[in-house]
């Protein structure tokens, strides 16, 4: 549940909103979204979180962070590491959250409702803490999935489970077909 006059954040972990909606067979349209939670509430910022590979001459991410960052929000971006696992596989990784949550934290007296776009249980310490702040936290994710996209810790601890299954109509538009350089993570945004 919103109220018109509550001042929102939205707080996404970029990869993981990923994951969930292409688990769903959608991709997120960021414009949108935005105006969706404009729609909603007083949104005062809305926050993206990911990791870049910097040592590639071209990042398929590139686009969408700096379409996101001409169109109203607010990037958080670090450097991924990339290393080799035991079976010789090169992994990429790139965590996020604790930059979300020193930021989610940081924010907290100036909002009356957090929306986090993730399904990750490492949240739900962050969530318990916003709330004894008294702000209401959503968290948006999918259990529409398999296995489903969110923990049940997570969901269970949050105020409201916003099920993205539901945002399709309002936030997502269909896949769209990666160019060959583009990973499909980074499909950019539609302007």
């Amino acid at each position: 549940m919103f109220y018109r006059d509550e001042r929102l954040a939205l707080f996404i972990d970029g990869s993981n909103l990923y994951a969930a909606a292409k688990s769903l067979g959608f991709d997120i349209d960021y414009k949108l979204l935005r105006q969706e939670f404009m729609r909603r509430g007083k949104l005062l910022r809305a926050f993206y979180y990911t990791a870049l590979l910097e040592n590639d001459e071209y990042s398929p991410i590139r686009p969408l962070v700096d379409w996101l960052h001409y169109n109203g929000f607010t990037m958080v971006t670090k450097p991924a590491k990339e290393y080799t696992d035991s079976q010789g596989r090169r992994k990429v990784k790139g965590n996020m959250d604790i930059e979300l949550t020193v930021d989610a934290m940081e924010l907290a007296p100036h909002v009356d409702h957090v929306v986090l776009f993730s399904g990750d249980g490492d949240f739900r310490p962050l969530v318990a803490a916003l709330q004894r702040k008294g702000v209401r936290v959503s968290v948006v994710s999918t259990i529409r999935s398999q296995p489903p996209m969110i923990s049940d810790e997570l969901r269970r601890q949050a105020d409201n489970f916003i099920e993205l299954e539901e945002l399709r109509d309002v936030v997502g538009r269909p896949p769209r077909e990666p160019r060959e350089q583009d990973s499909p993570e980074m499909a950019p945004a539609d302007a």
